[in-house]
């Protein structure tokens, strides 16, 4: 599976077979290709450093699964997600960067000249830009990804503002599950928490924010057997834990927020991972390793916003281009 960051943990090479791929040198690589990314390759090749970018498959990020930006600046009028991250990777190409739609399978990062691997390459650089996203949990429905832009969404902040006046579902019950529930209350009717057991696992405080919000309500013991609707979000099928009952409920929108992934599979063992699998980083920026960059939702845990992860980008390409200026191979 190639997919939008950069990332494919695959079953690993015979060591024969590496040992006869030719390293490729180059200054920096930057893994992955959302916002994090393509902004650190853009301030990687104005900088003259010539990135190399790990963009997987299907390059973008999260932000190709998602239809309308309307939180993006520069866009007034709002842009369709896909179209946003095509203009990321034409600005970056424009300033030289080489985008290479492969996946990344391996990664050595214990000496200096790290070492990155795709099913046919080996690449070798003194910095590294780990850029490689967290993703969405979702329910595995057919029909979630159906609809999904289409009244389905794992982003209240990004998505909340199509919803004004409307019925909105927000399945989860731990803290990220009712901060999307009390933010949705800005703009839907009524908001519904669907739980599968019959209390919240979020801290008390959110609790009791929602639960004291006249616009909050809960549906407990229930998981959503499917999400329904034929080009558009009408409802929500669901099935009680306990007794078997199945019934329908009426919405126009369903926020799934059971958590995200961080993709660091490919890191284990190389860099330092918090107990959620996200990249340990006392700044957000330096990891563990010299040489070393992370940039964006693997190590952001709170704001999960393609500005915020753009921002990241561009620290993380600026502390790369420091870094690599005392070493004396900084682009020219």
């Amino acid at each position: 599976m190639g997919y939008a960051l950069g990332v494919q943990v695959l079953q690993e090479p015979a060591p024969e077979y590496l040992a006869l791929m030719t390293a490729q040198e180059r200054k920096v690589i930057i893994i992955g290709s959302g916002p994090a990314g393509l902004t650190a390759a853009i301030y990687a090749a104005r900088a003259r450093l010539q990135p190399l970018v790990i963009a997987g498959g299907q390059y973008g990020g999260q932000l190709m699964l998602t239809s309308d930006v309307e939180n993006y600046p520069g866009f007034p009028e709002g842009i369709l997600g896909p179209e946003l991250m095509e203009r990321f990777r034409a600005q970056a190409e424009r300033f030289g960067a080489d985008v290479r739609p492969v996946d990344a399978i391996r990664v050595d990062f214990t000496g200096p000249q790290h070492g990155v691997w795709t099913d046919d390459a080996e690449f070798r650089a003194p910095a590294v830009i780990v850029a490689t996203g967290a993703s969405a949990l979702w329910l595995g429905l057919d029909s979630e990804a159906a609809l999904r832009g289409k009244g389905v969404s794992s982003c209240a902040t990004c998505d909340g503002a199509f919803f004004a006046g409307k019925d909105i579902c927000v399945v989860g019950g731990g803290d990220t599950a009712l901060e999307e529930a009390l933010f949705l209350t800005r703009f839907g009717r009524s908001v519904t928490v669907i739980h599968r057991r019959n209390e919240l696992r979020a801290s008390k405080i959110m609790q009791e924010r929602a639960r004291n919000h006249p616009a909050i309500s809960f549906v407990w013991d229930s998981v959503v057997e499917d999400i329904l609707g034929n080009g558009r979000v009408t409802g929500v099928r669901l099935r009680h834990v306990k007794t078997g009952e199945v019934t329908e409920r009426p919405c126009d929108a369903v926020f799934v927020a059971i958590g995200h992934r961080p993709n660091t599979e490919l890191f284990a063992g190389q860099l330092d991972l918090d107990a959620k699998g996200y990249v340990v980083s006392a700044d957000g920026v330096h990891t563990s390793r010299l040489g070393v960059f992370v940039a964006g939702d693997v190590w952001d845990v709170r704001y999960r916003q393609a500005v915020t992860a753009a921002g990241m980008g561009c620290r993380a390409a600026m502390e790369a281009e420091h870094y690599l200026v005392g070493l004396g191979v900084a682009g020219s």
